[in-house]
């Protein structure tokens, strides 16, 4: 199931989609990996895939960048995501039966850690992609 969820905690009622073409193009090559890797493998072969997919498509992007978790002012770890893709879209890949609330948080999480407004989750458990966009 293909999704366009949008969750822009600043203003819930805005239509206009924030790096609309930045995510169209990374959609693009997610598709690319769903249509020739196929589906079913786990999401080290995906992430690499889509690696390559950026590359040739001249998409600038950053795997396994890191940034760091505060409290209180104190670094506790560091947060590492799958991808970054033109230094402002940060793209999650599953392996996972569905996207869930617990995804979701996790991306809102990932976005305030980071700094960042847009994440993908993209899920390619099944032969269909599945997507989702989220705002912070």
């Amino acid at each position: 199931m293909n999704t366009d969820t949008q969750v822009d905690l600043a203003k819930p009622t805005n239509t206009r989609l924030l790096l609309k073409a930045e995510t169209e193009k990374i959609l693009g090559c997610a598709f690319d990996v769903i249509n020739e890797v196929g589906h079913g493998f786990h999401e080290k072969i995906y992430e690499n895939s889509l690696i390559v997919a950026l590359q040739l498509a001249e998409i600038p992007h950053d795997q396994q960048r890191t940034f760091p978790v505060l409290f209180r002012g104190r670094q506790v770890g560091l947060y590492v995501p799958d991808l970054l893709a033109f230094s402002k879209v940060i793209v999650d890949i599953k392996v996972i039966d569905k996207i869930t609330d617990h995804e979701r948080g996790q991306m809102l999480n990932y976005l305030r850690i980071s700094k960042l407004r847009v994440g993908l989750i993209i899920n390619f458990k099944h032969a269909r992609l599945e997507w989702e966009r989220v705002v912070l």
